[in-house]
C-alpha cells in the first residue's frame, strides 16, 4: 500500500477525527495506515465538464504478487479495518434502524464520510488521487467493515465510489478527464453502478435494457433497478445491450432527456434510497461508451461486483454472530443460560464455521483480481457460499433469538432483510 502515508497524513489533520473519538485508533497505526473509499451527495444540476486533456487514460498497476499463499491483511490494512469498523459503529449503527424506516440516508452522514477523503485511494495521482496500486483487498476490508454496522447505509456510502473505480479500471482519457475530477474534490456527487433489471431470475448476461447506434453516439431504452439514492444521483454507469450483440457499460448523466427515477423501496436495503431508474429513448454522444464496449469489460464488472457484495454479506454474518453470542449466553431459560443447550450452541457454532469459510473465499478472490490473476472461479465460489450462508446466518440470528428476533427492537431481523438481497444484487458496488 504505497498510498498509506499520504491518506494517513490527511485523515490526521481532520478535526472529524477527535469528533469520533477515532483519534487514537488512528494515531496507533501513524506510520504507516490509511483508509479507503466513500463519497457524499454533490449538486443535482452538476454539470460535468473536461477538467484538461491527458494524453491516456491512467490505470493503476496490479499489486505486487506474494511469494507465498497468505490472506492475513497487512498491519496497515488491519489499521484501516478497525478504523472503519469503530467508524461503523458509532455513527452507522445507531441511526441505522431510523435510516430503515425512512429509506434514506442521512445527508449528515454521507457529509461526514466525504470529510474523511478515502474516495482518493482509488484514484492514480497523475488524476489527483493518492493510489498507487490496485486495492481490492482493501476495498473489500472496508466494504466488510462498513456493513458491520448496516448493509445498507453501507451501500449508500460505497455506491458513488463503484462508479469512480470503474472509470479508473475502464474509462478512457476523455472519461476520465471529465468525472473523475468531481470525485477527488471537496464536493463529490452521488452516483450508482446500474445492472440490476426489475424481472424475476434476472440474468446480467442477458439484459433487456437496449442500446443502439447512431450518427453521432447511442441511444439507450429500459428500466434499471435497486439503484441507490437514485432520487439524487448525478451519474450512472449503466449496463446495455449493444446492438444485440450482447452487454456494455455507459456513462449516463441524470440531467440527460428522457431520464426519470421512481422511488423503489424493497425488502432489504432500505436504507440506501433504492429507486427505479427509467431510460426513455436517452442520447448519448460516442464518448459515452465504456471499454470500448468490450465484453471483458462487462465481465469484470459484474466479478468484482460480486466480490464486494461478498464482503458485504461477511460484514452483515460477523454483526449477527457479535450480537447472537452475548444475547444467548445472557438469555436465561428454565434456571440457565440457552447457550447450555447443545441446540444453540451447535448453531452459534456453525455460524462461526460457516462465516470464516465466507471470509476466506472473498478474500482469495480479491488478492487474486488486485494482483492481476484469474479469479473467474474464486469470485463464483464466494458468491455462491456467501449468497447461501449468509442468508442462513440471518436466518439463524432470527431465530436464535425467538420471539426477539422477530421485532424491530433487535437489529437481526434488519440484517435477515439485508442478507437476502446478496444472491439477488447485481452492479451496485464494486472493488
Amino acid at each position: 500500500m504505497g498510498s498509506a502515508l499520504a491518506v494517513l497524513n490527511r485523515l490526521a489533520s481532520t478535526a472529524v477525527l477527535d469528533r469520533f473519538g477515532l483519534r487514537k485508533p488512528v494515531e496507533r497505526g501513524l506510520y504507516e495506515a490509511t483508509r479507503t473509499g466513500f463519497t457524499a451527495v454533490g449538486a443535482a444540476s452538476r454539470t460535468f465538464a473536461s477538467a484538461g486533456k491527458l494524453g491516456k487514460p491512467q490505470r493503476l498497476p496490479s499489486a505486487p504478487q506474494r511469494g507465498l499463499f497468505d490472506l492475513t491483511p497487512t498491519e496497515e490494512q488491519q489499521m484501516i479495518r478497525e478504523t472503519v469498523v469503530d467508524f461503523a459503529a458509532e455513527q452507522l449503527r445507531p441511526i441505522a434502524a431510523d435510516a430503515d424506516a425512512k429509506c434514506d440516508t442521512p445527508q449528515g452522514l454521507l457529509s461526514l464520510v466525504a470529510e474523511l477523503g478515502v474516495t482518493l485511494v482509488g484514484v492514480p495521482e497523475e488524476l489527483g488521487g493518492l493510489g498507487t496500486e490496485r486495492s481490492s483487498v482493501t476495498n473489500v476490508l472496508v466494504a466488510e467493515a462498513m456493513a458491520h454496522g448496516d448493509m445498507g447505509l453501507a451501500v449508500a456510502c460505497l455506491a458513488p465510489s463503484a462508479v469512480s473505480t470503474a472509470l479508473v479500471l475502464w474509462g478512457d482519457e476523455t472519461q476520465q478527464a471529465t468525472y473523475l475530477p468531481a470525485f477527488v474534490g471537496d464536493n463529490i456527487p452521488a452516483a450508482a453502478l446500474a445492472v440490476q433489471e426489475p424481472r424475476p431470475l434476472f440474468d446480467p448476461f442477458a439484459l433487456k435494457t437496449k442500446a443502439y447506434r447512431r450518427a453521432g453516439g447511442f441511444v439507450i431504452e429500459g428500466v434499471k433497478s435497486l439503484v441507490p439514492r437514485a432520487a439524487q444521483a448525478e451519474l450512472f454507469i449503466v449496463a446495455a445491450d449493444l446492438d444485440g450483440r450482447g452487454p456494455a457499460l455507459f456513462v449516463v448523466e441524470s440531467g440527460s432527456a428522457g431520464v426519470t427515477i421512481e422511488s423503489d423501496p424493497a425488502m432489504g436495503l432500505r436504507a440506501a434510497g433504492m429507486g427505479k431508474l427509467r431510460l426513455d429513448k436517452v442520447a448519448l454522444p460516442a464518448t459515452a461508451l465504456l471499454g470500448e464496449g468490450k465484453s471483458d469489460v462487462y465481465t469484470e464488472c459484474v466479478r468484482l461486483s460480486r466480490i464486494a457484495w461478498s464482503a458485504l454479506a461477511v460484514g452483515t454474518s460477523q454483526a449477527v454472530l457479535d450480537y447472537v453470542i452475548p444475547y444467548v449466553n445472557e438469555r436465561v431459560a428454565f434456571g440457565e443460560p440457552i447457550s447450555h443447550r447443545q441446540g444453540v450452541a451447535f448453531k452459534v457454532a456453525d455460524i462461526g464455521i460457516e462465516l470464516e469459510g465466507m471470509r476466506l473465499l472473498t478474500y482469495r478472490a480479491a488478492s487474486r483480481a488486485e494482483q492481476g490473476k484469474s479469479y473467474a472461479r474464486e469470485a463464483g465460489l464466494a458468491r455462491r457460499l456467501c449468497a447461501e450462508k449468509g442468508m442462513m446466518i440471518g436466518n439463524d440470528g432470527v431465530q436464535l433469538l425467538g420471539g426477539h428476533g422477530f421485532v424491530k427492537e433487535h437489529p437481526v431481523e434488519r440484517w435477515y432483510r439485508d442478507l437476502r438481497a446478496v444472491g439477488l444484487a447485481e452492479g451496485i458496488v464494486l472493488v
